[in-house]
């Protein structure tokens, strides 16, 4: 069993002598979810009595020696990942289905003797960043009602942050695995694309799609890396990683990206901008120097993502799945999918090619940095604002996040700090491509910080 896998299981110690643990357990997280139906996390709960009776049968494999590092952590699956034997529905009931088989990622955890507790909420076909474009309600942040969890994987990062279970896998295409775990007070691991099998998932961009994982430390999200990564001939977009990962994170003094003050974005809420800062300061002390970079071409790309040909990709996904043009669909979903009738193939090609330039505009500055580092998102919004406002304020939410697939990055979305009203506000940690230990490793060190204490900004300070 790696270390990252026994710090994961640390709460369950003595489960896998116990048949009586493991049982009890999992009956604490049925229990609590139960009592909290009103966060509307859940769009699918397995009978606790099948989950309980799983447990038996784990139990057994164990004790003939069987090895199995996950065994009795339960966890929750974003709807649009399947399942064997629960139902898919990607929060659109008319397009449910029950599959025989569970995604290439699913299937490995459950191998490793996880135990799968349920589907869970999120924005309709993955189609938004708030976590309130779904029939099965809204999903609020865990630290304060009135706000927005994010999205669209809300339902996954409000399980793992309501203590429902001790992680869930989500999805990320423009921000969907890191936007939820900032607001939720969490860790959100959007990894490379192709580093982990998208085969099992609803399509929404699929030349960009990538399952995440939300969890509450970064190791723990590494032990279900360590598990659930890995090329799969079977997903056309799996891929080689194209180099060997650093198993020790960058060297003890690193240079990290910032936004330059004058650029830094947060939408009439400078406290927000307050908390970055401190992040910065954070990343300093940790023994980082601070580089300002040019952002315009990260957010040029993104602007590529909710204003450009992107949508079309979408349009075609979900097309293909179900008549977008019939009752079955949200109207703001439906608007979206809309906007792509305005795109053509030149303008696809256009954008293309632009989007190329941009990667080589972020390859000169990476070559500088070890990191870039933006917050999670510009600010939060209340569940009231995204409603009266759900197309711009959902793109704002995406400022620090579209870009990030389009210019094949991966990420690491962790705790930062909260603001007066308690609601809290992550900071993004970005690399190129294949580079998912180093930043993991950095992504932990900031973690720990300088004295192992968070910062919260105080009120009219």
């Amino acid at each position: 069993m790696s270390q990252c896998v026994a710090r994961l299981r640390t709460n369950y110690e003595g489960i896998a002598r116990s048949s009586s643990l493991l049982l009890e357990a999992i009956g604490t997280a049925y229990d609590r979810i139960e009592a909290e139906r009103d966060r509307n996390c859940w769009i699918y709960l397995r009978p606790r009595q099948e989950a309980l009776e799983e447990c038996h049968k784990l139990v057994a494999r164990a004790r003939t020696g069987e090895n199995l590092p996950l065994l009795g952590i339960p966890f929750g699956v974003k709807d649009n990942i399947d399942v064997a034997g629960m139902p898919t529905t990607a929060a659109c009931p008319a397009f449910s289905y029950t599959p025989w088989n569970s995604a290439h990622s699913v299937e490995r955890l459950i191998a490793a003797g996880a135990i799968c507790l349920g589907k869970t909420n999120l924005d309709q076909f993955a189609t938004g960043l708030s976590g309130v474009r779904s029939p099965h309600g809204p999903c609020a942040s865990v630290a304060d009602a009135r706000y927005v969890a994010g999205g669209s994987s809300s339902g996954s990062a409000v399980a793992v942050a309501a203590g429902h279970v001790a992680f869930a896998l989500g999805t990320d295409t423009g921000g969907s695995g890191r936007i939820p775990a900032g607001f939720n007070n969490i860790v959100g691991i959007k990894p490379t694309i192709g580093l982990v099998s998208s085969r099992g998932l609803v399509p929404n961009c699929p030349t960009i799609d990538c399952v995440s994982v939300f969890c509450n430390t970064v190791s723990d999200g590494e032990a279900i890396l360590d598990i659930i990564e890995g090329f799969d001939f079977e997903d056309p977009y799996s891929r080689q990683p194209r180099i060997v990962f650093s198993a020790n994170g960058p060297a003890p003094s690193f240079r990290f990206g910032r936004v330059a003050p004058a650029d830094l974005e947060c939408f009439g809420m400078s406290e927000c901008g307050e908390l970055y800062e401190s992040a910065c300061e954070r990343f300093s002390h940790i023994g980082g120097t601070a580089i300002e970079v040019d952002f315009a071409p990260f957010r040029q790309a993104g602007e590529l993502m909710f204003s450009g040909p992107w949508v079309a990709e979408r349009h075609s996904a979900i097309a293909s799945l179900i008549d977008v043009q019939s009752g079955s669909l949200l109207d703001v979903t439906r608007t979206v999918l809309d906007s792509a009738a305005g795109y053509s193939a030149i303008d696809t090609f256009g954008a293309i090619h632009r989007l190329h330039r941009l990667r080589r505009d972020a390859e000169a500055i990476f070559a500088g940095i070890d990191a870039l580092v933006v917050p999670t998102a510009p600010r939060p919004f209340t569940l009231e604002e995204m409603h009266r406002d759900p197309i711009t304020l959902n793109n704002r939410l995406g400022y620090y996040s579209y870009f990030a697939n389009l210019l094949d990055l991966c990420g690491v979305a962790v705790p930062n700090a909260k603001l007066p009203n308690g609601m809290p506000m992550g900071v993004t940690l970005l690399a190129p491509a294949w580079h998912d230990r180093a930043l993991i490793g950095l992504a932990r060190r900031f973690e720990a910080g300088a004295d192992g204490a968070a910062f919260e900004l105080k009120s009219g300070g």
